[in-house]
């Protein structure tokens, strides 16, 4: 059977495609059936989950790794209200995520519609835009504002819904699209003049610092922020760990925080994570420069800090980097002692890590677990490293890095790692993948395991298993004692039997030297994989010199 080729479903995926848009994340349903129908001859893949906040958290990751928008499409109703809980983190994130979500009809709003609901209302909170398409006409340069406004300024989610009439309606050009301009973000560059005005008032600091955001970190701005450093001579550190300054990734760098003189938040919120500038994180007398693309991000930050905010600007960090690069003649720091200081202390690790066991039979301490997973990372340059959970995805980034980084972030919502994986494999089709989660994170998208046999898309989930959700249990037990601790077991399950019943291969782990054989077999196997690792339940590390 032959499709109409000039519906308001083909006017939308004609535009996607015109952005360069190759795959889209998705669950199927009633609304968006026209939309399936139309990318069947446009030549987009469709990778089709097994729950709507999993295709969110798909999209988030591919989007994080490629740098492109991440699409996931939904149905409406249900559906769409189970996708909205996912973009919580791609929001914090900093990630351009497009939504879209199929809606009642237009023309049967406020009826009783079928499965209608104000779609666009309940996701505004968590994304830049959230809005409704009026017509067939509007759905091709609606998506092009979507794409645009995800990758502007700061980036972040966009959700539009899609009413069935307007995906069925005939468009009034059959030729319907959109410029390739239209999808390009606009873009917020920071005047030369306020470039050299913060790099002087870094110059006259003792202890300069300047902290980048989440939208940062991705691979190819973390290379920015590299160059930043090695022209301005400041060390520029990342932060996107709802851990914030206690992020074991860094080492003991709040340490060094809390002698710095004067920090530029470069696109970084002056927020929980940074202790809102307040002492001890911060000395009482440190100065702030804030460059940001939200006038509500500086006015929360005069909040917060008041008259130590000495300077402001609104710029994009992509252009603020590059704006500060060319404006730096020279070294500004005032010695190369303290830029040595800070990386050595972003990079210490207590000794005693080297020698790290458990002190219960058949479980390894979390270092004996995560460490040696190193050299599988090691082994390609495009390697990715994804860490999800509370207490063991502490552990996890302590203790590994790679090319590719991908966490569950600022938001600190658990659950995200299998499809987080699963949006790498379809970003990176040959690099090995290792995602560290704990037990209490597999159960959140373990069906998604057979979306990866399903698809082809081989990963190793690191599943550190210490049958219980150890970051609440270690709240209980810190702060109403051991009599005092409820709701925090689960069962001891095997994880890498269930990851075999949807189809991929697993391995049970309570020795240290039976670790890394059992992740090289797995990883040779090319299929969705599970490495069950018995650990014992330890607090994250809070790492100090």
């Amino acid at each position: 059977m032959t499709t109409r080729q000039n519906r308001g479903a083909d006017a939308l995926i004609h535009s996607l495609k015109s952005a360069g848009v190759k795959r889209i994340f998705t669950l199927s349903g009633n609304h968006i059936m026209p939309v399936f129908d139309a990318a069947l001859d446009a030549g987009i893949d469709l990778i089709h989950t097994r729950h709507e906040a999993a295709a969110v958290h798909m999209a988030d990751a591919y989007a994080r790794i490629t740098g492109q928008p991440g699409i996931a499409l939904v149905t409406g109703g249900p559906g769409h209200a189970n996708a909205v809980s996912a973009l919580y983190t791609a929001q914090m994130a900093e990630s351009p995520v497009i939504l879209l979500s199929g809606h009642a009809p237009n023309n049967q709003l406020g009826m009783g519609a079928f499965q209608e609901m104000r779609q666009a209302e309940m996701a505004a909170p968590v994304t830049k835009q959230s809005w409704t398409s009026a017509s067939a006409d509007a759905l091709a340069t609606d998506a092009a504002k979507a794409i645009a406004t995800a990758g502007a300024g700061r980036p972040g989610p966009v959700h539009l819904s899609l009413p069935t009439d307007t995906l069925e309606q005939t468009v009034s050009d059959a030729n319907v699209g959109t410029n390739e301009a239209a999808f390009n973000p606009v873009s917020m560059p920071l005047s030369a003049s306020d470039a050299k005005a913060f790099l002087a008032k870094l110059a006259g600091a003792k202890r300069p610092l300047i902290l980048a955001g989440p939208a940062s970190l991705t691979r190819a701005q973390r290379r920015s922020l590299a160059a930043l450093e090695a022209a301005t001579g400041v060390p520029v550190v990342g932060m996107e760990s709802p851990r914030g300054i206690g992020d074991p990734s860094l080492g003991a760098f709040a340490q060094m925080l809390a002698q710095s003189d004067c920090v530029l938040l470069l696109g970084k919120r002056l927020d929980f994570t940074l202790k809102f500038g307040a002492s001890p994180a911060f000395t009482n007398d440190s100065e702030f420069l804030q460059i940001d693309a939200e006038h509500a991000e500086l006015d929360r930050s005069r909040r917060a800090v008041g008259a130590r905010l000495v300077a402001t600007a609104i710029a994009d960090s992509p252009s603020a980097i590059q704006a500060l690069i060319d404006a730096s003649a020279a070294t500004v720091a005032s010695g190369r002692a303290w830029g040595d200081d800070v990386r050595a202390a972003i990079a210490y690790r207590p000794e005693a890590w080297k020698s790290a066991s458990s002190s219960l039979p058949d479980r390894l301490h979390p270092v004996q677990a995560l460490r040696p997973l190193q050299a599988l990372l090691d082994s390609h340059p495009d390697a990715v490293f994804i860490s999800d959970g509370g207490e063991i995805g502490q552990w996890a980034q302590a203790c590994l890095t790679a090319t590719h980084r991908v966490i569950n972030g600022v938001a600190g919502a658990i659950g995200s790692a299998i499809p987080f994986a699963l949006g790498a494999r379809a970003a990176l089709p040959d690099a090995p993948i290792v995602a560290v989660m704990g037990d209490g994170t597999f159960g959140f998208h373990c069906a998604e395991m057979d979306t990866a046999v399903r698809y082809g898309l081989s990963f190793l989930a690191v599943v550190g298993n210490d049958a219980r959700w150890n970051a609440e249990y270690q709240i209980q037990l810190r702060d109403y004692g051991r009599d005092r601790l409820v709701g925090c077991e689960l069962l001891p399950t095997r994880y890498d039997q269930v990851t075999a019943a949807f189809g991929g291969h697993g391995e049970y782990i309570t020795s240290a030297d039976a670790l890394i054989p059992a992740a090289a077999r797995l990883l040779a196997a090319a299929k969705p994989a599970c490495l069950n690792v018995m650990i014992e339940g330890l607090a994250a590390p809070n790492i100090r010199r």
